[in-house]
């Protein structure tokens, strides 16, 4: 069930790298799904459910081998599915709420952070010089990409607390996915399962009446399906697979690519302006991952 490890990291490297960059364009299929009548949480049940159904009938079609786990090792994948993905979104969307958004997207980005400092203590992951100078560089980077040097900021203890949450459950993909990883299991086995375990558990956001009516519309059904295909299942099967073959905690600080390529794709589609702090950002980004070559 393993996946087959290269002769060099360059390919998971490219895996991880391009996993954070479909995250990153997520913002391209949100706009229009809210613009469509569907709300954050509305989005959260199709990503997952949506992610669910892609995968179980790829998969039933394709290598139904994935579905073989052993009852034991189900708990990897409520990690990867529930406590990550679904409860990371839920802290995540509710600090939005209470915070400004510069605020929650900082918080969320401490997830490398956790990663490495967790990393250290379950698998003696390496705390090196160059390891820190990264996650230094990215954390500067995202700060500044997201905005929290600009001021107006709005802070509450609350808010803090749910981002700092979304922070630690996003870091727990990278940690219950290397438990599922270590434990036998192909990556695409792992994504498939984590999954399965958060569509049904998205069901508790569930408005299927507001859901059924937005996406009648084609075209926002059509924002639904790239949502699902582009900036979930692909870049989950991506980051996964890069995390087969490399550290977690450099896995984690290199997905801090995902920032910069949303800001690009602001620039880029939505003509939001680009700042200096901004440029500095992604320069801060771009050379954290480059030390981790």
């Amino acid at each position: 069930m393993n996946d087959a490890r290269p002769n060099r990291p360059a390919g998971a490297y490219a895996s991880i790298l391009a996993g954070a960059a479909l995250w990153g364009i997520i913002g391209l299929w949100n706009r229009g799904l809210m613009a469509g009548g569907l709300t954050p949480t509305d989005i959260v049940v199709v990503r997952n459910l949506g992610g669910m159904a892609l995968l179980a009938v790829l998969f039933a079609l394709r290598d139904r081998s994935v579905f073989r786990v052993e009852r034991r090792h189900l708990k990897y994948f409520f990690g990867t599915g529930v406590i990550s993905v679904v409860l990371f979104t839920i802290c995540y969307f509710t600090c939005q709420q209470l915070c400004s958004l510069a605020v929650a997207s900082i918080l969320l980005y401490t997830a490398p952070s956790f990663v490495v400092l967790l990393s250290a203590v379950l698998w003696r992951e390496l705390i090196t010089g160059r390891k820190l100078l990264a996650l230094g560089l990215t954390l500067l980077g995202c700060a500044l990409v997201c905005g929290v040097f600009g001021g107006g900021l709005t802070v509450t203890l609350p808010g803090i607390a749910l981002g700092l949450g979304a922070g630690f459950f996003y870091a727990m993909y990278s940690i219950f996915g290397r438990y599922a990883l270590d434990a036998g299991y192909s990556s695409l086995t792992v994504t498939v399962w984590t999954f399965l375990f958060a569509g049904p558990a998205s069901l508790l956001l569930l408005r299927p009446g507001r859901l059924a009516a937005a996406l009648a519309a084609p075209k926002t059904a059509l924002l639904a399906v790239g949502l699902v295909t582009v900036s979930t299942v692909l870049p989950y099967l991506l980051y996964t697979r890069g995390l087969a073959r490399v550290e977690a905690g450099r896995a984690a600080i290199m997905a801090s690519l995902e920032p910069v390529v949303a800001s690009l794709a602001g620039v880029l589609v939505f003509h939001e302006p680009m700042g200096a702090a901004t440029i500095l950002g992604i320069a801060c980004v771009l050379a954290g991952v480059y030390i981790l070559r």
